[in-house]
């Protein structure tokens, strides 16, 4: 498994799930997103999850296509 982390910044509390995985480019739209949100192909924090604007925080994980990001 690939492991990677994705820097909030200090001006942002957090990013939806369907936004981190269009800006880290694992996926090429923001429909292509939500399909595989809604196909159970994600998890966070080693649950799937089904919700396409799941807000991340720092300190959660979401593993995608064995790639692992750490939200920091």
């Amino acid at each position: 498994m690939t492991k990677d982390t994705f820097e909030l910044g200090t001006e942002h509390e957090f990013i939806a799930l369907d936004k981190l995985l269009k800006l880290i480019s694992m996926v090429g739209s923001g429909g292509e997103a939500h399909a595989v949100i809604e196909d159970g192909m994600v998890t966070v924090n080693g649950e799937v999850e089904l919700q396409k604007r799941k807000k991340l925080r720092t300190g959660d994980v979401m593993v995608f296509e064995g790639t692992e990001i750490t939200i920091q």
